[in-house]
């Protein structure tokens, strides 16, 4: 029998071109550390520590009581009965399943989530914006923001045969949403934001984007990431009605992730969602400006990115494209409905006077502080070390800190064909046991960034901030000492980069 795929030249070419993330590497290089670790491998280390990407439950922050007790109940329901656990769970919990079909989890959706569920996020955009409308019709419950984003950039590519659509995106931005370009071939201008400004967007930043792409692809959308991934950079008022003024008068269709809006913690400052902005702006702006925003069960407060659940809310879109979104969302069947739960859980939590609201109130509260304290925490000693330099951050769960890495590192990762700062992550490893996110290129030249998430338990930080340390002030030592290609590591390992090397060349 003939094969389908005779070679990788059978693969689709859009399949092909998508670009493999830092991050991917990164994690199969942890894996396979993780397997010696398990075989008895020596190691300088007893366990890998993940602070890489937005997934604080991985690196030990504990799961919400109420949400996890109300799912437990409604995967295994003979929980109803189970007098032990608290009554507002066991009615929340029969309220869910009441809202499923066949009173189960199990059971499919609507393609665009529970329509209670979509009532709830509704209800809670409304009291978020103090009374600005909001309507479950306008909400698309999907299997997590990115797959939401997917289904919109889809929407927009032109298509085989056309000029290429073009999106607007910041530098830096999630390390996903590249790849996620790459998948529905839209080319990706980037619009820099202002480092010295603690990465503000600027209205001439995308103004200049806009006009050095024009030409190459047409363009159809600005996507914001607000507070900003992985920047920590929240946008006030002023800046997010030129953003907005920006998209009007260029027709643009805004693309807003405000996955971290429950997680602004710079003194005297809050997050205002572009909606409300808009919904205060003149009629012609707020009757015509379209716009999808995004929120997901990765925020901070609740955390559980496992549960793959978040939602987009349209705004001023077309009923007929509107039909499509729906449509596309059909090839999912449904977002998982214990994500889907999830969320209300999420958006309509205790009440006081609940008996599970002061269990409720102490976790969740607990958040904003932990992030605060451990981003300010890491802050001063990223700052401290020899070459690295870090802007505060206002909100979200990332520091983006700077580093001008010695010569030695930047050539060595060029003869092994690797940015710089992947080469650093991975030596990082190998000593360490420690990930951190490769940052973004296309700086100033010998500058390369790391993507650190600091919502960890205070404990861990301080392990992780030890390892960062240490790791940073051997590699500075090595070069004062001019000794960098011929030293060992501390602990009498082959060094890192001669590992890489034999490993990825």
């Amino acid at each position: 029998m003939q094969k389908v795929m005779i070679s990788l030249q059978d693969v689709n070419p859009r399949v092909r071109g998508i670009r493999v993330s830092s991050q991917s590497t990164l994690q199969s290089l942890a894996e396979k550390t993780i397997r010696e670790i398990t075989q008895g491998v020596p190691k300088p280390f007893k366990e890998v520590i993940d602070v890489s990407s937005g997934d604080p439950q991985r690196a030990g922050m504990k799961p919400n009581s109420f949400v996890r007790q109300v799912l437990a109940v409604c995967l295994w329901p003979e929980l109803l009965r189970e007098e032990g656990l608290p009554l507002d769970v066991r009615l929340r919990a029969q309220r869910l399943l009441e809202a499923c079909d066949g009173e189960s989890v199990g059971s499919y959706t609507a393609s665009s989530g529970l329509p209670h569920i979509r009532q709830t996020i509704a209800e809670f955009i409304m009291k978020r914006d103090e009374g600005v409308p909001a309507y479950a019709e306008n909400i698309f419950i999907s299997s997590g923001a990115q797959r939401a984003l997917m289904v919109i950039v889809k929407l927009l590519s032109e298509g085989e045969g056309q000029p290429q659509t073009g999106l607007l995106i910041p530098q830096p931005c999630p390390h996903t949403l590249l790849p996620l370009l790459d998948e529905a071939g839209v080319m990706a201008a980037p619009y820099r934001l202002v480092e010295e400004k603690s990465w503000a967007v600027e209205l001439s930043e995308l103004h200049r984007a806009l006009t050095t792409s024009r030409g190459r692809c047409t363009f159809r959308a600005i996507y914001i990431s607000n507070p900003g991934n992985p920047t920590g950079h929240l946008q006030d008022r002023k800046s997010i009605e030129e953003v907005i003024e920006f998209a009007a008068a260029e027709r643009l269709l805004l693309l807003v992730d405000e996955v971290y809006q429950d997680s602004v913690y710079a003194p005297n400052r809050e997050f205002i969602s572009y909606k409300k902005v808009l919904f205060e702006m003149d009629n012609h702006l707020r009757e015509t400006v379209e716009m999808v925003s995004f929120n997901s069960l990765s925020c901070a407060c609740v955390a559980e990115c496992g549960l793959r659940a978040g939602y987009m809310e349209v705004i001023n879109m077309d009923s007929g494209v509107m039909h499509f979104v729906d449509t596309m969302l059909c090839t999912d069947i449904n977002a998982p409905v214990t994500g889907q739960l999830a969320l209300d859980l999420m958006l309509s939590p205790p009440k006081p006077g609940d008996p599970s609201y002061n269990t409720f109130a102490e976790e969740t509260l607990l958040t904003r502080p932990t992030l605060a304290q451990n981003a300010q925490r890491s802050l001063k000693l990223l700052n401290d070390l020899p070459g690295m330099s870090c802007w505060p951050a206002m909100g979200g769960i990332y520091l983006y800190p700077r580093l001008n890495l010695p010569a030695e590192i930047r050539e060595q990762a060029n003869m092994l064909g690797l940015e710089a700062d992947l080469l650093y992550c991975q030596m990082l490893l190998q000593e360490e046991g420690l990930i951190l996110g490769a940052g973004q290129h296309g700086g100033t030249t010998g500058s390369h960034y790391l993507r650190l998430c600091v919502l960890v338990p205070p404990d861990t930080l301080e392990e992780v901030l030890s390892r960062i340390s240490s790791f940073h002030l051997r590699l500075t030592d090595r070069e004062h000492n001019g000794s960098y290609r011929k030293t060992k590591s501390r602990r009498n390992m082959p060094s890192p980069a001669e590992e890489i090397g034999q490993s990825y060349i």
